[in-house]
């Protein structure tokens, strides 16, 4: 069967029964060849703009890819409760119950493999991360970033005009921006899902007995479907605490902080977590006023202890009031209905304008399953799944935030959506070391780790060595005004007390996020700091100090003792 692109008309036009030799110069001088698939008609797409490819004189020109979509009417299937197309044939190779990043990425993994995929989603394919989480989140953190930056810009010599001393935030323009993202970012995904053939099914997935799904449309309509091995994604819902019921107005949780249109001008952040002290890092950089509350002893649980007392630090000179080690008591409106008063502690009150309550997420279980369908799900309400993401009912996985014990990270439930697939089709799959996952921390300043901390490195029973390079000496950190933070690496320490491989990376600063990959490749190769120091960091990067802290390891640093 031959292959197609889409001419200007949107037509499917064949190019022949042969091979494509995909090239662009452009894009780093790439040469590919792809044979038709074979499971039916293929589409042409291009891999960086996830849309069909207009017909072109050259085709060599344009970086291709060609993936199976099985028959051609299926390729166009949507659903609410039902399909169009020929809506006769719902089976599937592998059903998959949630669009976000655990799930699409199943679906898109799975069809590269040349599986036939039924994805069925409530709302939006990209799920909480891409409309409520994630992007739209790291979207309002840049926006603090800009005005930051623009705050100090008299610093690199940049003044604003006479009448404009300090910036303004109009927070309901950031707020359009954030859609726009979202909304790109959506539409790429929905055209790749396309691209690649998957059957996307918008309603409400309940897994019967047999791999049978039932899913259920906004308009009552149903329709079921079933698949040869099925997938539990649909994910996580933030998670309240008693006396803080949620509102919208005045108490809220992630959902309906990313849909404000105006910045409230004090707020209590229930939770000094990831999530918690990224928007009391973004609403204290825009002019709020800031109180964090959290139970246990520190902010950050689970970071290493140099990494948050570097961020305690900083959110102390910003203004950031953190009360850990208390107890809430619950809130009192105010009756006019703009703020509430939180008491807690022995019989303090804060007056604020908002709660914003950031305790971590549950899973979304409620309907996902019935009685016959044969998963365990535990006492918290999370779906039990092995090292495999298989679950206790045969033909039937979990991926993502829905599955216990591990870290509700997207990136995480790419991995494992990949382990799944891998195991439908019977090839060697890796499980996720949830150890040694890269984690990401998105406040001011950037926390990004993996591995052990010096803590749990010791209470694991190993003799560590230990190095920290402070990015005050980092001449980038310098050059763009930004210089708080450091980069530690715990490693294990010999029996003749030489460095061994590495354990843990811990680095809180500017742009950290972007820098750990190198230390994430280490920790997980298990390399030793001698190996890890060969290689060379560009000058002058961030980097550098990561690479400076690792040469120090092996007891001849440069800049580092």
């Amino acid at each position: 069967m031959g292959s197609a692109v889409a001419d200007r008309n949107g037509d499917r036009v064949p190019v022949g029964q042969g091979r494509i030799v995909d090239r662009h110069d452009g894009w780093g001088g790439s040469r590919r060849t792809v044979w038709p698939g074979r499971l039916g008609a293929t589409r042409a797409v291009c891999r960086h703009h996830a849309a069909s490819v207009p017909a072109t004189d050259d085709i060599d020109d344009i970086l291709l890819e060609v993936v199976p979509t099985g028959p051609e009417v299926a390729t166009e299937q949507t659903a609410t409760g039902g399909t169009e197309g020929n809506g006769e044939d719902h089976h599937f190779d592998v059903v998959i119950i949630g669009g976000g990043p655990g799930g699409y990425a199943a679906a898109l993994y799975g069809a590269a493999a040349g599986l036939s995929i039924g994805l069925v989603e409530l709302d939006k394919v990209g799920g909480t991360c891409l409309h409520r989480g994630c992007v739209p989140a790291k979207e309002f953190l840049e926006t603090a970033s800009v005005y930051r930056t623009v705050r100090s810009a008299s610093d690199f010599g940049i003044e604003a005009g006479p009448d404009q001393k300090e910036p303004t935030v109009t927070f309901s323009v950031s707020q359009d921006r954030k859609q726009q993202v979202v909304t790109q970012l959506f539409t790429g995904l929905s055209g790749l899902l396309k691209g690649r053939g998957v059957t996307v099914f918008n309603g409400s997935g309940t897994l019967l007995g047999d791999h049978r799904v039932r899913i259920a449309g906004d308009d009552g309509s149903t329709v079921e479907v079933t698949g040869t091995d099925v997938v539990l994604a649909a994910g996580s819902v933030p998670r309240t605490i008693p006396g803080f019921d949620v509102d919208g107005t005045v108490v809220l949780t992630s959902d309906e902080v990313l849909a404000l249109e105006r910045l409230p001008e004090s707020v209590a952040v229930i939770g000094g977590g990831a999530i918690g002290c990224e928007f009391a890092s973004m609403f204290s950089d825009l002019g709020t006023k800031v109180t964090v509350f959290e139970a246990l002893p520190s902010i950050l649980n689970g970071c290493d202890e140099d990494v948050v007392r570097t961020v305690a630090r900083s959110f102390k000179k910003r203004g950031i009031e953190v009360k850990a080690g208390v107890t809430l008591h619950g809130h009192t409106p105010d009756p006019s209905g703009r703020g509430t008063v939180v008491s807690f502690g022995d019989g303090e009150q804060l007056a604020v304008e908002a709660v914003v309550v950031s305790v971590g997420r549950r899973a979304r279980t409620e309907g996902l399953i019935t009685g016959d369908a044969g998963v365990t799900i535990d006492e918290r309400g999370f779906v039990v799944a092995d090292s495999s993401m298989r679950t206790s009912a045969a033909g039937v996985w979990a991926v993502g935030d829905v599955v216990a014990g591990t870290p509700q990270l997207a990136h995480v439930a790419f991995a494992e959506a990949i382990v799944i697939i891998k195991s439908i089709l019977g090839e060697p799959a890796l499980p996720v070391d949830y150890a040694r996952v890269p984690w990401a921390i998105y406040c001011h300043p950037e926390v990004a780790f993996a591995g052990l901390t010096e803590a749990a490195a010791k209470e694991a029973g190993f003799d560590v060595i230990v190095k920290k390079d402070p990015f005050g000496g980092n001449s980038r950190a310098r050059i763009i005004g930004d210089t708080e933070g450091m980069v530690k690496v715990v490693a294990e320490k010999r029996p003749d007390g030489s460095t061994g491989r590495i354990l843990g990376v811990h680095m809180v600063g500017p742009w950290v996020t972007e820098q750990l990959g190198a230390g994430y490749l280490a920790v997980n190769w298990e390399a030793t700091a001698e190996e890890v120091a060969h290689f060379i960091q560009p000058h002058p990067s961030l980097s550098e100090t990561f690479g400076e802290t690792v040469l120090a390891l092996t007891g001849r640093g440069l800049h580092v003792a």
